[in-house]
């Protein structure tokens, strides 16, 4: 094999994987699991909830990890506050089963546990695609919906804003105090200018009294 295919075939090997890139968490991450339905009530008053477990790095959220109890009506209310609200396409929810709902019949209808597995799946994939999209992720409604306890139905529609880590906020604030206006707003290019001018500055001065010393 000539040295040319050697350097070829080098340059396609890659990088062995170290146990901290095989095993560290990853650079951006967002999981949501829908899980432990629970049927509660009597009558027309029946509902199943469902743990919405949430754990991301993502910088735009809050919390890194939450866990809130949602009902069926609740994925429907989020699903029209991001209709109206946003310029995304909305994916479509599981379907309501309006004929398991009709009186008299001989199983369970929607408290099937069938009927509730494939409900949670469908739930599941529904939520995911939307926290994942990054526009819904600034819309208020999918917070309040993943991490609020309660949804207040009544909120003001918005937009969240990027969180900022505490060392960013201390350097910022470091910044604003120590350093001249100038020096912030124009940064390093500005105090490169300004070290030169004191220097031919100085540099004349200098000269001045020297020549005056000598006369």
């Amino acid at each position: 094999m000539s040295d040319t295919a050697v350097a070829d075939t080098r340059r396609l090997n890659s990088k062995p994987q170290d146990l901290t890139d095989a095993y560290g968490p990853p650079s951006n991450f967002l999981e949501i699991d829908i899980f432990n339905p629970q049927t509660v009530g009597v009558g027309r008053a029946r509902f199943t909830t469902y743990e919405v477990r949430m754990r991301t790095n993502l910088p735009i959220f809050k919390l890194k990890e939450s866990c809130v109890r949602r009902r069926y009506s609740d994925f429907e209310w989020l699903k029209n506050e991001l209709e109206r609200d946003s310029k995304i396409v909305v994916p479509p929810l599981p379907g309501k089963a309006l004929k398991r709902q009709l009186p008299f019949r001989g199983d369970e209808g929607i408290f099937e546990e069938s009927f509730i597995e494939e409900r949670r799946q469908g739930l599941e994939q529904f939520i995911n695609k939307i926290a994942g999209h990054p526009l819904a992720q600034n819309e208020r409604c999918l917070h309040m919906f993943l991490q609020e306890e309660a949804i207040d139905r009544n909120y003001v529609p918005g937009k969240v804003t990027r969180m900022i880590s505490k060392r960013r906020k201390e350097a910022i604030a470091t910044c604003k105090t120590n350093l001249p206006l100038g020096n912030v707003l124009l940064g390093s290019r500005f105090q490169t200018l300004i070290f030169s001018f004191n220097l031919n500055f100085m540099r004349t001065y200098l000269c001045q009294v020297f020549c005056e010393t000598l006369g």
